[in-house]
């Protein structure tokens, strides 16, 4: 849905960001802002701040940063139209109807009627789960120890053992034969006609993160094959890119997730206290998932099974973890198969105990590894030796990768220089990375000068959305030109045409930019550290020290840039007077 710019402006006007957030975090003003524990990181000490007079957030801990629509797509995983939705509705401003094309429409229609079929399908089994004929399914799931609260909470039910009972009653609801069919709810075959996909089997509703539910597990009762069967892709479910408790676990803050196998691990856990449990939908985990995962958390706890196939599992979901930029911990569930057995025998203490304990996933990893060798064999423990060095050389940074050398060396009994040199050779003999090169002393590593830059093209953009009347001092010596970061010089074309115009509205910059890493790029810009000066002839020396910096960038780079345009020879030429006129004038702050 479109909505004009002048409508988003006005709802989040009427939304003050202090307010909105305050419903979500604890805040206190210290100074001129508002600050409280990040909801987006675990920490101990606040360093996430909420400026009312910029209706912005930033955390200056992990960066998470934007304005309230910024903030509840973070929290609430709202897409921006939603979150538009919300804060209008809680500001009483009617949003106009949706002006979409036709196939836009019919698609929306689509996907609301198979929202609504799944719908009516959960409301259906679990109904079927309390009626005489699901005793045998809730007597199952009472011996698996589940609450009536947790049965409720996930919705669980029951399919019939006849096997059009679903249809028959979706039909009796008015729901035609196509729908039934593109909902992956029934089969069809020239024998038996349309019949029920799931019979004889508890199901597991499957829902998206916004609670609707878009999909069904069933465990079938009794010896029936296969055991766990899963509704087939449609419009509203891909399987790759969805998490069995994802909508509740988003939610939990316990600062982690914890990725297991199978529902009734998600759901054990979820009982027993532990709300941050999810599991993949009858497959293997994908970089789909993790990417998921990577909204929600920067650690993921792995809670597979302990036997052949769940260490087969974990070690794959570690690569694809690794690859998603996400930490892994593994837990380890010995001498329990699974999370739920491990539950029910030791109890939610031990358990925590286990997450508290658990294994860096590299560790792991080489735990694993040294089972393939037999170490009182010194010609297999050499091998088990070159392995090892050819696992470390995955690390492209020397100091993570010395870190965990030196960590092997000590956990195996292998000296660390002799592990060191193996590493070395097997890393210069296959290319999986460089030799180490050992520091000088004394010499620590440099921010570049690309870092230089951002931070000097920041601190002056701060430093006018913050005293916006500087601008007419120095307006006259720059313009968005001047800064070379794209992002940077969007956000310095709307806010000089804002302080042109004697207004300055950060939080409405944030929203020019659709993406939230943008949006967070944008918060960092506005909240760059800025030293006070002690006196005013130091504040004027510094303001005229940090334009003539911005002013030299931008000449350094347009001059790099030359080539044989015209327009761009003049810039140069323009930007050498400027820098030349600026380098001499005194900037009067009276």
């Amino acid at each position: 849905m479109f909505y004009p710019d002048e409508l988003i402006e006005e709802v989040r006007s009427r939304n003050d960001i202090v307010d909105v957030i305050s419903g979500y975090v604890h805040l206190q003003k210290k100074g001129a802002n508002y600050f409280g524990l990040c909801p987006f990181h675990n920490e101990k000490s606040p360093s996430f701040s909420v400026s009312r007079s910029k209706q912005m957030y930033y955390c200056f801990g992990c960066g998470a940063g934007g304005n309230v629509f910024t903030f509840l797509m973070e929290y609430e995983n709202d897409t921006f139209p939603e979150a538009v939705k919300a804060l209008a509705d809680r500001a009483g401003i009617s949003l106009p109807e949706a002006d979409e094309s036709e196939e836009a429409r019919k698609e929306q229609s689509r996907r609301s009627r198979l929202l609504a079929i799944n719908k009516e399908a959960a409301k259906y089994f679990y109904f079927q789960l309390r009626a005489k004929q699901g005793e045998q399914g809730l007597n199952y799931l009472r011996e698996r120890k589940l609450t009536d609260e947790t049965i409720h909470r996930f919705g669980l039910g029951y399919a019939n053992k006849t096997p059009d009972d679903l249809v028959r009653y979706l039909k009796s609801k008015g729901f035609p034969e196509e729908l039934i069919r593109e909902a992956g709810l029934c089969n069809t075959d020239e024998k038996h006609g349309m019949y029920d996909k799931f019979w004889n089997r508890v199901m597991f509703p499957i829902e998206d993160i916004n609670h609707r539910v878009i999909g069904f597990g069933g465990r079938v009762m009794g010896d029936g094959k296969p055991k766990y069967l899963n509704s087939p892709e449609t419009p509203i479910f891909d399987k790759s890119r969805n998490l069995y408790g994802l909508n509740f676990a988003r939610s939990s803050r316990k600062g982690n997730i914890i990725l297991c196998e199978g529902y009734m691990d998600v759901i054990a856990m979820h009982q027993a206290g532990f709300n941050q449990a999810v599991a993949s939908l009858g497959t293997a985990f994908t970089l789909g998932q993790a990417g998921l995962l990577k909204r929600y958390t920067k650690e993921v706890l792995l809670s597979y099974d302990s036997d052949g196939a769940g260490v087969k599992a974990a070690l794959r979901a570690i690569g694809i973890l690794k690859e998603a930029g996400l930490t892994g911990r593994v837990i380890n569930l010995e001498p329990y198969k699974d999370p739920d057995e491990f539950i029910k025998n030791l109890g939610a203490e031990a358990f925590q105990e286990r997450i508290d304990n658990a294994e860096n996933s590299f560790l792991f990893e080489i735990r694993m590894l040294q089972r393939e060798y037999d170490l009182n064999d010194p010609e297999k423990k050499t091998e088990f030796h070159r392995a090892v060095a050819k696992k470390l050389c995955e690390f492209p940074e020397e100091v993570e990768r010395e870190n965990y050398l030196e960590a092997v060396a000590e956990k195996y009994h292998i000296g660390f220089e002799s592990l060191r040199k193996l590493v070395a050779s097997t890393a210069a003999s296959t290319g999986y990375a460089r030799p180490v090169e050992r520091p000088k002393s004394g010499i620590q590593k440099k921010t570049t000068p690309e870092d230089n830059v951002k931070k000097t093209q920041r601190v002056l953009l701060t430093w006018l959305a913050e005293e916006p009347q500087i601008y007419p001092k120095i307006s006259a010596f720059l313009s968005p030109e001047d800064f070379t970061e794209e992002l940077y010089r969007k956000v310095a074309d709307r806010l000089f045409e804002d302080l042109a115009q004697g207004t300055v509205n950060a939080a409405a910059i944030v929203s020019m930019f659709p993406e939230e890493e943008e949006q967070r790029e944008v918060a960092a810009i506005f909240n760059t550290s800025l030293v006070e000066p002690e006196t005013k002839k130091e504040k004027e020396k510094a303001l005229h020290d940090i334009l003539v910096s911005v002013k030299r960038i931008s000449y350094e780079y347009n001059s790099g840039r030359l080539g044989s345009d015209i327009e761009a020879l003049n810039r140069v030429i323009a930007g050498k007077k400027a820098l030349e006129e600026l380098s001499k004038t005194h900037i009067s702050l009276d």
